[in-house]
């Protein structure tokens, strides 16, 4: 195996799972934009969210924007194009008819996406018929196809970099169902025959192609006319476009701000099985922590990146030490003189590959084994053919045996076990839920389990048990406040939304601060409800009986310090509450004129909750109130 640089000296903590190797090991993604630019796409409208109608160009220009957006935070390394075809002027690098690449100054045609890039674009609809135009590119009598030249534009774009180190994708916005729908006989099979090729050219390259079609309420883009050609769609895939297109576009006009990792491969790793047969596997992160962008340091005066620079000085004479340090051991009165190879071979404990160890029942994994987030792994016949074949027998066997592989994965400074766990295919209704494969559990050291140790105060009496009631009441509580199709994807990390925010509006010079949404605050109106109130108070009194002092301390029927304190407070806040005429300051509109404390008094004398801001407290009294 060849050496890394990076692994040779590499302290113990650096953990080749982590955050920065994944990022420096998974490949980059290509993508370029060819937008519809005909005059259909300008005339053709669907109802917005807010009951406006909204051009077809007008969706496609706002989710590329905002897809722009999202990408700088996601993976802002990407690199992107957008090309628009049936133009009237053109702009590429072919000189080709009908198709207009657009670009800001400073930026290749393929580059990562930059402030002014985004800024300029947002405003492209304003300029775009003065500056660029509509037009028919394919019409009767004419050999133009400016489809076919976007595809080739679209094609030479992403020329750039190794299909094994970048995932390059077209992304196809249009209207039309059928492109060559104006011309008829040979010209039209020519014009068919030459784009297919086209694209089939392309594909062939590595590059995938993806149809986002848009089309009215009342109408239904027929897929089957040309595009399912062009795309490669057959079969179930076929009946199942429109409904995963729809999705697709959906999900880049909603995105949030979060950073996600992509269905992208992590590492390419191999899994030795017996008798130096071996199979290759393509890892992928599925959870990850959320992190901000890391920090690029700039001058204060050119405002470029600085880039750091080391050199050695030797401690005798002074100078620059232009050959490369060497490492030492002490050993015995004598320095032993260590080489780079060296060193990189007596740290490497493995070669960082899975070498199969045997299998075990699944009952013997346990949850608590799961201390860190698992990799999902997937065959690939890219280097080692066969790898699919012999991967799905395994996982069959597996599955049908209900066992789990145990293998040994590590790299040269964290080697450990890991549990491979066969994953089947899901299918519903709506197309394959759950991919065939493996998660990669990380086994825990020994030392990471730690046993629960129950202590209790008095050894001679027993451990309190709850009573058949109190655990009725319990699950009837639960039952009621459970949260219905739970995903950690539904709740966005506050803090690093406002972070986001905060760098997109000093980036494009916005004047407003998008307004973020905590999604992590409670529900207060929904806990509010009267069966939720109505099941808490039956726990509380199945629990805690009647008499029950909340203010007392449990057991002891003595109050702690603390508990007198919030006591004492309580009984304040009744007393001050009662100098005010709630229900006149109410109807005046002079609750806004009282202070945050003052608010704070009536809460508290009702036993409501004093946390949020003026607003929030003073709808909370109109709501006690009942105005």
């Amino acid at each position: 195996m060849e050496l890394d640089p990076d692994d040779v000296f590499k302290d113990d903590e650096d953990d080749l799972d982590s955050e920065f190797y994944q990022q420096r090991e998974s490949s980059k993604e290509f993508v370029v934009y060819l937008v519809d630019a005909s005059p259909k796409m300008f005339s053709s409208t669907c109802p917005s969210e807010d009951g406006k109608e909204e051009t077809h160009f007008h969706i496609a220009i706002s989710c590329i924007a905002q897809s722009l957006k999202t990408q700088i935070i996601n993976r802002s390394y990407d690199e992107v194009a957008i090309c628009f075809f049936n133009t009237r002027e053109k702009k590429n690098l072919q000189d080709l008819n009908g198709a207009f690449v657009f670009n800001v100054a400073e930026r290749e045609y393929l580059d990562r996406p930059t402030a002014r890039l985004i800024k300029d674009f947002d405003c492209i609809e304003e300029s775009f018929t003065k500056d660029i135009g509509s037009q028919y590119g394919i019409v009767s009598g004419s050999r133009e196809n400016s489809l076919y030249n976007a595809l080739w534009i679209a094609q030479a774009l992403l020329r750039k970099g190794s299909a094994k180190t970048a995932d390059k994708r077209i992304l196809l916005f249009t209207n039309k169902d059928d492109p060559f729908g104006s011309i008829k006989g040979v010209a039209k099979a020519d014009m068919t025959r030459t784009t297919l090729q086209r694209a089939k050219d392309a594909q062939d390259l590595g590059i995938s192609i993806e149809l986002l079609p848009l089309c009215q309420p009342d109408e239904e883009f027929n897929v089957s006319l040309f595009y399912s050609d062009l795309i490669g769609l057959e079969g179930d895939e076929l009946a199942q476009f429109m409904p995963s297109a729809g999705q697709k576009l959906q999900d880049m006009k909603d995105q949030l701000r979060k950073r996600m990792f992509t269905k992208r491969i992590v590492r390419r790793i191999t899994l030795s099985i017996a008798n130096g047969l071996s199979i290759e596997l393509n890892t992928y992160a599925l959870i990850r922590p959320t992190l901000p962008g890391a920090i690029t340091w700039l001058d204060s005066v050119t405002n470029r990146p600085l880039k750091t620079e080391r050199s050695f000085i030797c401690a005798d004479t002074g100078a620059l030490m232009q050959e490369p340090a060497k490492r030492y051991q002490p050993y015995k009165n004598d320095n032993i003189m260590l080489s780079v190879e060296e060193l990189s071979e007596i740290k490497r404990v493995s070669t960082g590959h899975l070498h199969l160890l045997g299998f075990k029942p699944l009952s013997c994994l346990k949850d608590y084994h799961n201390l860190r987030p698992s990799t999902f792994v997937f065959p690939s016949d890219k280097e080692v053919i066969g790898s699919t074949c012999i991967f799905i027998a395994l996982l069959r066997s597996m599955v049908n045996l209900k066992r789990f592989a145990v293998a040994f994965y590590g790299s040269s400074s964290r080697p450990q076990l890991v549990a491979l766990v066969a994953q089947d295919e899901i299918i519903s209704a709506g197309g394959q839920v759950e991919p065939p494969g493996m998660h990669m559990i990380y086994l825990p050291y020994s030392d990471d389990v730690r046993h629960v140790e129950e202590i209790h105060s008095d050894t001679n009496a027993g451990a309190p048990r709850a009573t058949d009631e109190q655990i009725k009441k319990a699950a009837a509580l639960i039952k009621r406040i459970d949260l219905k199709d739970f995903s950690v994807f539904q709740f966005a990390n506050p803090g690093l939304q406002r972070h986001y925010a905060v760098l997109q509006a000093l980036a494009l010079d916005e004047d407003d601060m998008p307004e973020i949404n905590d999604e992590t605050l409670p529900d207060e109106e929904g806990m509010a409800r009267s069966g939720v109130v109505k099941a808490v108070e039956e726990f509380k009194l199945s629990v805690y009986g009647e008499n029950y002092d909340e203010e007392s301390d449990m057991g002891n029927g003595k109050a702690s310090d603390a508990s007198k304190k919030r006591k004492a407070a309580a009984e304040n806040a009744v007393k001050e509450s009662a100098n005010y005429n709630w229900p006149d300051l109410a109807d005046n509109g002079q609750l806004k004129d009282l202070t945050v404390t003052e608010l704070k008094y009536y809460l508290t004398a009702h036993n409501l909750p004093v946390t949020g801001k003026k607003e929030v407290l003073i709808s909370r009294i109109l709501t006690q109130l009942g105005k």
